[in-house]
């Protein structure tokens, strides 16, 4: 039977520190089972953590891109007023070398119509959307998107990941949301 004050019930006074261990047990730190448990707890707060910064990486690389199509687009714009035309390539107006995130070269095309989107004929290479009709009537910038590929018409897998400026700077953003 245990005494009212016996070491057991109270605890044991060892180097200072009070331990709920009979006088003859020592901790000899982690078990192997301790061990796989906290390995465990950290595999699995990893699985959910990459995919959530790829995620935001993502994120962060297509406001990117929106924000260099927009800023080349106030440039354009300021080339027009200066030059009373667009200008032919993106060196004209001191972009030639500008790279998207995901290492690409923006692309820049001239469309020039005079006339509304009805009436024009874009050259050929300009972008379109579902209905073939063009993107834009005065000029097409765009970014190639994760993959580097793209196609004419934006409803496929290889345009779907583009990041796009339709209707004449309208809209901006990822072609599978226009």
């Amino acid at each position: 039977m245990i005494e009212r004050f016996s070491p057991l019930r109270l605890g044991i006074r060892h180097r200072g520190l009070l331990c709920f261990l009979r006088p003859n047990e020592r901790s000899l730190g982690l078990t192997i089972i301790e061990l796989l448990i906290v390995v465990m707890i950290m595999v699995t707060l990893a699985t959910l953590g990459v995919p959530l910064y790829a995620s935001a990486l993502d994120n962060a690389r297509v406001a990117k891109a929106m924000a260099d199509i927009r800023v080349v687009e106030k440039e354009i714009f300021v080339f027009q007023v200066l030059n009373n035309r667009l200008p032919s390539n993106l060196a004209e107006v001191g972009r030639a070398n500008l790279r998207d995130p995901w290492g690409n070269a923006y692309e820049y095309l001239e469309i020039s119509c005079v006339e509304n989107w009805v009436k024009c004929k874009p050259p050929k290479g300009a972008r379109q959307d579902k209905f073939f009709k063009p993107l834009n009537w005065d000029f097409d910038l765009y970014s190639r998107g994760r993959n580097g590929e793209t196609t004419a018409k934006l409803d496929t897998k290889k345009g779907a990941d583009d990041i796009v400026r339709c209707v004449n700077g309208g809209y901006v953003g990822l072609a599978a949301d226009f």
